[in-house]
């Protein structure tokens, strides 16, 4: 069963390494990264939905509601969180929490929601994110929606768009994850990087 999570995929950067464009539809196995992380994400969290920029029409196909970033000037990974931590506190009834997940990262952890609340409660944690071969990953990360507010003033009134530099102002729980076989949290910038998601997505 889905836990009472908002769950939203970031697909807003500008994917420059890849020669721009919307990195979530290039092509894997057959569909897109993007029907890879939702076929991963859907079962984890009571509602799904995109953050991305531009016309959302784009993403018709998918399904999910399309939330563009809340504030203005691309300013990174936190918008997206932003956009997220809003759209939960305006559910009706509010959803607690929200996790964030990279558009370009097909392989994540099929336990990564279960895992993280069962740190923060543990822990006594605000927020949780995804660690694995001695690395986090900020970007999949664990969010208390009523932070909103918080994290809006970051943005805005102080220009900080760097995901470390938010979370150390709370307690933070970081969950590891096995990098072997391979790394869950394996992401696409680069063609080559593609191909090599293409080979790993016939292993698993």
């Amino acid at each position: 069963m889905s836990a009472p999570v908002l769950g939203v995929i970031l697909a807003g950067g500008l994917a420059r390494r890849m020669g721009g464009g919307d990195k979530a539809l290039l092509p894997l196995a057959g569909g897109t990264l993007l029907d890879a992380v939702i076929a991963r994400a859907r079962p984890q969290v009571h509602t799904l939905l995109l953050n991305a920029n531009g016309d959302p029409a784009r993403f018709a196909r998918f399904g999910l509601e399309v939330v563009a970033d809340p504030v203005e000037g691309f300013p990174g990974p936190l918008a997206g969180v932003l956009a997220g931590m809003e759209a939960a506190a305006a559910r009706n009834p509010p959803l607690p929490w929200v996790v964030s997940l990279a558009a370009d990262t097909p392989f994540f952890p099929v336990d990564l929601v279960a895992r993280m609340l069962a740190a923060v409660e543990r822990e006594g944690a605000e927020l949780a994110c995804a660690a694995s071969g001695g690395r986090t990953h900020p970007v999949f990360g664990l969010w208390q929606a009523r932070l909103a507010a918080d994290l809006r003033h970051a943005l805005v009134e102080e220009g900080l768009h760097k995901i470390d530099l938010w979370t150390a102002r709370y307690r933070l729980a970081v969950v590891e994850w096995p990098a072997e076989p391979f790394d869950p949290f394996f992401n696409v910038n680069t063609p080559e990087e593609l191909e090599g998601a293409a080979r790993l997505a016939r292993r698993v």
